[in-house]
């Protein structure tokens, strides 16, 4: 073999060396934006991408809501029974909500499971008016603990995590909060682990439910999803004693998420864990651009599969490597019905492992809340200002659109029953009839409040229904 032939050969295989040393990296993180894995006791980081760059938290904001108001409780100002009250300013917020007519009462428990579970935005803020005397208090206490925590890389200018760019956290940051809340207040973890709520009739279920009924160990922890932030988790596994808290952010669905987070649970309880989650400093990048969500599809039926169907991973290890390779070989007779359409049934099967628990929603009521709920300031126990009163905020565009249009869509509602009430009248004879008081109804004063009157009409958590899928849970 001549020289110039050697020199051919040893670049053809230096070539193929540094090919195969790069394919782990096109693992299937390529539609999650950040992420980390740690262990809860030790902060130990086990797997982590871009964990220091900064991302939209979206309603992983209501974690920092919660410990806000753990610390308010074990201080002695506020207790699990202390009022909260739904004002003007909380019930301004848009969906998810609750929608309680304002001046409606109920505890501090009832807010924190609504917060954790159903993820209700007017019942973060009437909890932070509630916890501080104002939206505007409790935020400050928020950004408090974030510095006390050694959160270097977020700012919180809400309690929920609906859109605002000048919101921002990073996944590193999020896995110190989330072990936070594990480690000081352990009484929280009964307020996370639950798969839905039922409310009255209503059954509300937790965007995290698929996760906690089919990952073995599951206990927690909660969703979010704005369209710039993509699909959030912070998830909580517990398996032989030892506990592993897994931040995702920028999934390109809610089954994504999931089931990169089911994953990444699998191979990190095979692992030890590096460097400690407090000596990554520093924010590597700013967070995404406006629009995120419109970037980063679903990478729909055959897309899950390949990436995490758990029968390849059992055959083949979990192959990372060919994750986003095109060329997968996919056999989608498996997990498609006869007319053709995914089965997401299987889907789920195969990407998360089957049912292990059913599904038991936890019953919530409004509670028997104390008199006044006692705030707390920066230093002291505050004079606590109505909630009914506190006035309605200056909303951000997005904010302000989304209330003009939901009125918008009311005013038309309720001309359209007016016109169909009138059109009645006039077959029946001309007159409109009156209606009718029902008991407990509010010109009913005699009777006690109806079951459902509290939630002011149209307004309330069943509005607006989405369209079920799997892949937006």
């Amino acid at each position: 073999m001549t020289g110039s032939q050697i020199g051919r050969l040893t670049s053809v295989l230096v070539t193929m060396l540094a090919l195969v040393l790069l394919l782990p990296v096109a693992r299937a993180q390529a539609d999650i934006g950040a992420y980390v894995l740690v262990d809860a006791k030790s902060g130990a980081v086990i797997e982590e991408n871009n964990a220091t760059r900064q991302w939209y938290p979206a309603s992983l904001t209501k974690m920092m809501t919660a410990y806000v108001t753990f610390k308010a409780i074990r201080a002695g100002h506020i207790t699990l029974n202390s009022a909260v009250v739904q004002s003007k300013n909380s019930l301004s917020e848009p969906p998810s909500k609750m929608g309680f007519k304002v001046g409606t009462r109920f505890t501090v428990d009832t807010a924190l499971k609504i917060i954790l579970i159903k993820s209700a935005n007017d019942v973060a803020v009437a909890l932070g008016e509630a916890v501080a005397g104002s939206e505007a208090g409790f935020i400050a206490m928020m950004n408090a603990e974030a510095a006390r925590l050694g959160m270097s890389g977020s700012r919180f200018t809400n309690p929920h995590g609906l859109p605002d760019n000048r919101q921002v956290t990073t996944a590193r940051d999020m896995a110190i909060l989330a072990m936070a809340l594990r480690r000081d207040f352990p009484e929280a973890r009964e307020f996370y682990k639950h798969p839905g709520i039922r409310f009255g009739k209503k059954a509300l279920r937790s965007a995290n439910r698929e996760f906690l009924l089919r990952v073995p160990g599951a206990n927690g922890m909660k969703t979010g999803y704005i369209c710039n932030s993509g699909y959030n988790v912070s998830a909580s596994v517990t398996r032989g004693g030892r506990t592993l808290i897994a931040i995702i952010l920028g999934a390109g669905s809610g089954l994504e998420r999931t089931a990169f987070a089911r994953q990444l649970f699998d191979e990190g309880f095979r692992k030890r864990g590096g460097r400690n989650i407090k000596s990554l400093t520093g924010v590597s990048a700013g967070p995404p651009a406006d629009g995120y969500c419109r970037r980063n599809r679903s990478p729909g039926a055959k897309g899950y599969m390949a990436r995490f169907d758990m029968e390849n991973e059992k055959q083949g290890g979990f192959l990372f490597f060919k994750a986003n390779r095109e060329d997968v070989k996919v056999d989608e007779a498996g997990f498609t019905l006869a007319n053709g359409k995914p089965d997401w049934a299987k889907i789920l099967d195969r990407t998360l492992g089957p049912r292990r628990l059913a599904y038991r929603p936890l019953q919530v009521g409004l509670g028997k809340p104390d008199a006044a709920p006692a705030t707390v300031g920066s230093a002291a126990v505050a004079v606590a200002i109505p909630a009914e009163d506190i006035p309605l905020p200056a909303a951000n565009p997005v904010r302000r659109a989304q209330i003009q249009i939901r009125q918008k869509l009311q005013t038309t509602a309720a001309a359209n029953v007016a016109g169909a009430a009138v059109a009645g009248a006039s077959v029946a004879g001309g007159i409109p009839q009156a209606e009718v008081a029902r008991p407990g109804a509010a010109t009913d004063t005699a009777q006690a409040v109806a079951p459902g009157s509290i939630f002011r009409k149209g307004l309330d958590f069943t509005v607006p229904v989405p369209a079920p899928s799997p892949r937006r849970q």
